[in-house]
């Protein structure tokens, strides 16, 4: 399995373990992730706020570069992957749009890229048989929420990633690997990501009414495969303390992470280590 990979700005910033587990995992599994050269950034997420065309074309420039490489493009970043289907999305609907992309490039692009998360790629490429087999140090039951928040799920016409309102995509995953999946009402909720600068106070109070329905399902961890949702409910647990005196103490590993680490993995090339929540219940839970 082959697949052009689009790690996306926040791998080599913010989300550096979300891209070190997504790669680290690849490798164990034998799945082939091949950079795309020469990648750009893909306006995630302001551009569309600003100018449709250029929040088309920015995604468009990376969708050629992997055309030529005659592969579908796999991604990890769920903001990446948004802006993605949506240039395919557009382009296929839209003659205008089409045109106005074409000269903003100066070559056509027709929207046949195939975009894939690297989740997608798991469950419906590797599937769940190999992966049990693969796994070396099992969940042992770790309860664990899956979130998926709004990137991956909306417009679901045009990401067509799983049911929107019911996904179930890491909810197989986790139970392949040994964990339980909890049923829980949060997992498609907005954390507010978009606006974790602009009005921190809605973010906040956003996040913290997502962890409270996790740990009300008895969550042990609240994993994700979103770098905005991760920032939004991990590294804001100090502000919810601070706005309404709780500690909530819940690790929000990214489910590459927990992967990884079921496959034997080492922690620290996982990237565990930058989790503002350490993780205990999770590493108890493998033994690590």
């Amino acid at each position: 399995m082959k697949y052009a990979y689009y790690p996306g700005c926040s791998a080599h910033s913010t989300a550096r373990d979300m891209h070190e587990s997504c790669v680290a995992v690849a490798k164990e599994l034998g799945i082939e992730l091949q950079e795309i050269k020469g990648w750009t950034c893909c306006g995630a997420s302001a551009a569309h706020q600003t100018d449709r065309v250029l929040a088309a074309s920015l995604p468009a420039a990376n969708l050629l570069l992997a055309k030529e490489m005659g592969l579908d493009m796999v991604v990890n970043c769920a903001a990446c992957y948004n802006r993605s289907k949506n240039t395919n999305y557009e382009v296929v609907h839209s003659s205008t749009m089409y045109k106005k992309v074409t000269a903003a490039l100066g070559q056509p692009y027709d929207g046949s890229v195939p975009v894939r998360h690297f989740v997608e790629v798991l469950l419906q490429d590797f599937g769940t048989k190999k992966l049990k087999k693969a796994v070396k140090q099992p969940l042992n039951g770790l309860k664990v929420a899956c979130y998926y928040g709004c990137y991956l799920l909306r417009p679901p016409e045009v990401t067509n990633f799983d049911d929107p309102e019911n996904p179930s995509i890491m909810e197989t995953l986790i139970e392949a690997i040994g964990g339980e999946a909890l049923e829980w009402p949060g997992k498609v909720e907005c954390c507010g990501g978009a606006l974790n600068l602009t009005r921190t106070d809605i973010t906040v109070a956003r996040s913290a009414s997502i962890i409270e329905m996790a740990q009300a399902a008895g969550a042990d961890c609240i994993v994700t495969a979103c770098p905005m949702c991760q920032t939004s409910l991990d590294l804001r647990q100090r502000d919810m303390q601070k706005t309404n005196g709780k500690l909530y103490d819940i690790p929000i590993p990214y489910i590459t992470q927990l992967i990884g680490l079921s496959l034997g993995i080492p922690a620290k090339e996982l990237g565990i280590n930058r989790l503002m929540v350490p993780p205990k219940a999770v590493l108890k839970a493998l033994k690590v």
